[in-house]
């Protein structure tokens, strides 16, 4: 006989397995790093204040000041007192060299100082021995708001023992040099 007609679509039947997979497709065109494009980009802040024989003999007190402006809240500052220093006394003595921020010291985190500590040493020793020595003060303090900041030197007592004779900047140059640094 003659051949009938087509039937009707069966149900579909179950998904086969996956094949293996296709070969590297072409490679795209070089995008844009997100982050770069948001992140401002740092500026080095910086600033030196120096003097010349500054030759300051006060044993409690401001030393020096720079005024320094801080472009950014959530940075920190880096900063260097570099010059002679000098303690001498009869019997033991302690000074301190520390650095202030607008009149504070430095909370973020400890502040940032410098002592000499002299004791009275033997009879056989001169111990009002004169000697000056180029010296540094160095340290980070976070947490100081953006805009004019008075960085200072300043030399004071140690605790719980006499001050003695200092003198800071005999003869030779002292400076100060503050850096804005990214945390």
């Amino acid at each position: 006989g003659v051949p009938g007609r087509d039937g009707n679509p069966g149900a579909n039947g179950i998904p086969g397995t996956p094949g293996i997979p296709g070969r590297d497709g072409f490679k795209g065109e070089k995008g844009e790093c997100l982050r770069e494009s948001f992140e401002e980009s740092w500026t080095p802040n910086y600033k030196q204040c120096s003097w010349s024989s500054l030759n300051y003999g006060i044993d409690l007190g401001k030393i020096a000041e720079c005024t320094f402006t801080k472009m950014r809240s959530n940075s920190a500052l880096r900063v260097l007192f570099s010059g002679s220093l000098r303690l001498k006394c009869r019997s033991a003595c302690c000074q301190r060299w520390y650095f202030t921020f607008n009149g504070a010291e430095c909370s973020g985190p400890l502040p940032i100082e410098a002592i000499i500590y002299l004791d009275q040493g033997s009879p056989e020793l001169n111990s009002t021995i004169n000697i000056h020595r180029t010296s540094s003060v160095e340290g980070l303090c976070e947490g100081i708001g953006a805009g004019l900041v008075d960085v200072a030197i300043w030399v004071g007592t140690c605790s719980d023992y006499p001050k003695g004779d200092a003198s800071t900047g005999w003869n030779s140059v002292s400076r100060i040099i503050i850096e804005e640094l990214p945390k």
